[in-house]
């Protein structure tokens, strides 16, 4: 959080510093005359660059929205593997309940802090191999339990896809070549905004800093949201630990 306001500081504060050297360098009277031709370049820098912007900020958010919701539904699957093991008469059903609740142990306290640096413990990979072959297992001899076998199999289908979404999620990040859009656009904007010519200087002064800020609000509040596990506004694992409380009070499930 401090990083960001120092970063929205430093950009409003250079925006105004650019705006005093173009009033040094220039007279607002000479600006003024071409005012018409400027703020017809302005128009069309500050249309596509907004944008630009609104695209982007929108997108980010969904990809944090469609994190946040694959990690309900994985501690969904989760739930839903513990309850269906609960019906198994098989052997193997124990072993899976109480990889259940490591699982959910594991995701809240090893994974959440790991991933805020982007990595990803391959403990959670070691358990998913070990929930297959226990589900295996269980399907080889399930013939009076054949139902919960394959609804077994097909939740585990699901626990799978849902960690890898939650893995590809962790990495991810908007690419280089549009943070460089992004931030050569806000400085192209709020620059050509200072090339105006107006006879009060501090109403200028107002309006370039009300700029500078609004845009480098918007850039932060992208770079935080698109790391949905490592940024400011992170996912949080409310789903994880909703389950971890379902599994050990409804089902008085012990770790």
């Amino acid at each position: 959080m401090l990083s960001d306001i120092l970063i929205i500081i430093g950009c409003t504060c250079g925006a105004l510093l650019f705006l005093y050297a173009v009033g040094f360098m220039s007279s607002c009277h000479s600006r003024k005359e071409s005012n018409d031709f400027t703020g017809a370049v302005v128009a069309v820098i500050g249309t596509t660059y907004a944008v630009i912007l609104a695209f982007t900020l929108s997108g980010v958010w969904y990809m944090f929205q469609a994190a946040q919701a694959n990690e309900e539904q994985e501690a969904n699957a989760l739930t839903n593997v513990y309850r269906i093991a609960t019906q198994l008469q098989d052997p193997s059903a124990t072993p899976i309940r109480a990889l259940c609740l490591r699982y959910a142990d594991n995701a809240l306290h090893r994974e959440w802090p790991a991933m805020q640096t982007g990595d990803l413990p391959p403990e959670g990979g070691e358990m998913i191999n070990q929930f297959w072959q226990l589900a295996g297992q269980a399907q080889a001899h399930a013939q009076p339990d054949a139902i919960a076998a394959y609804q077994l199999m097909e939740e585990l289908r699901g626990l799978t896809q849902y960690r890898r979404l939650r893995a590809m999620q962790a990495r991810e990040s908007l690419p280089g070549i549009l943070w460089t859009v992004l931030i050569a656009g806000g400085i192209i904007t709020v620059a050509a905004c200072c090339f105006f010519g107006v006879t009060n200087f501090r109403f200028h002064l107002l309006q370039v800093l009300v700029l500078s800020f609004l845009i480098s609000l918007v850039l932060v509040a992208i770079a935080d949201i698109d790391r949905p596990y490592q940024g400011f506004v992170r996912v949080s694992p409310l789903g994880f630990e909703n389950a971890l409380v379902t599994l050990q009070e409804k089902y008085g499930a012990t770790k």
